[in-house]
C-alpha cells in the first residue's frame, strides 16, 4: 500500500457512460519515457461488471482501508453529474481505475486512483489523472483537491509532477490504521 499511486477519500464513486478514450498517451516521467505497452491501454468509464476486477485489485493495494463493493454500489447509483469513474484495461485485463467526485461548487475531488504494480511507471496513473482533471477543467471547476496517505511517497510525487501542491495534513484521517493524510490541490486555469 505504501508503494501504490492512490489518494484515498471519503466513499465516493460512479457509474457508467461508455468509451473515455482510445489509448494513454506518451508520458515522460517514472522510468523516463512511456513503455510500448502503453499505447495498448485504453479508459473507458467504470461499470458494474468491472466490479471482480476492482474488488481484487482494491484488496491488494489497500488492504488496511479497502472499499466494499457496497460502497461501490452506492456510488454507481449516484448520478453521471456527480461521479465519473474510469478504468484503464489492456484487453480484458483491467489494470487501473479512478474516480472523481463534482461537488457542484469550485472544486471536484480525486477519491480514488489506483494501478496494479506489475503496470506501475507505464503512464497508466498519469492518464487516469489526466482525464480525471481534464473533466473536472471541461466542467469549469476551479481547483481539484485529493488526499493521499502520507506513506506514499510514489503517489505523492505523481502528483506533485502534475501540478498539485501540498496544501495540509488530515491527522490520523486513514482508519483504521491512523495514517495521516496530505491534502492536495491543483489550481485549474
Amino acid at each position: 500500500m505504501n508503494a501504490s499511486p492512490s489518494p484515498r477519500a471519503m466513499p465516493s464513486r460512479g457509474g457508467p457512460r461508455g468509451v473515455w478514450g482510445d489509448g494513454i498517451p506518451p508520458v515522460a516521467g517514472g522510468s523516463g519515457g512511456s513503455s510500448p505497452r502503453a499505447s495498448r491501454v485504453r479508459l473507458r468509464e467504470m461499470n458494474k461488471a468491472d466490479m471482480a476486477a476492482i474488488m481484487a485489485l482494491e484488496h491488494e493495494l489497500f488492504p488496511e482501508d479497502a472499499w466494499t463493493s457496497e460502497m461501490f454500489a452506492a456510488e454507481f447509483a449516484q448520478p453521471a453529474s456527480r461521479r465519473l469513474y474510469l478504468v484503464a484495461e489492456e484487453g480484458n485485463t483491467l489494470i487501473g481505475y479512478a474516480g472523481m467526485m463534482f461537488t457542484g461548487g469550485s472544486q471536484a475531488d480525486v477519491v480514488t486512483l489506483a494501478v496494479d504494480p506489475a503496470r506501475w511507471g507505464e503512464g497508466t496513473g498519469t492518464a487516469l489523472l489526466r482525464a480525471l482533471v481534464d473533466e473536472a477543467e471541461k466542467r469549469g471547476y476551479e481547483q481539484v483537491l485529493l488526499e493521499v496517505r502520507e506513506d506514499n511517497p510514489r503517489a505523492r510525487q505523481l502528483y506533485l509532477r502534475h501540478g498539485f501542491t501540498e496544501i495540509g495534513i488530515r491527522r490520523g484521517y486513514y482508519q483504521p490504521s491512523g495514517v495521516d493524510a496530505v491534502v492536495m490541490r491543483k489550481v485549474l486555469a
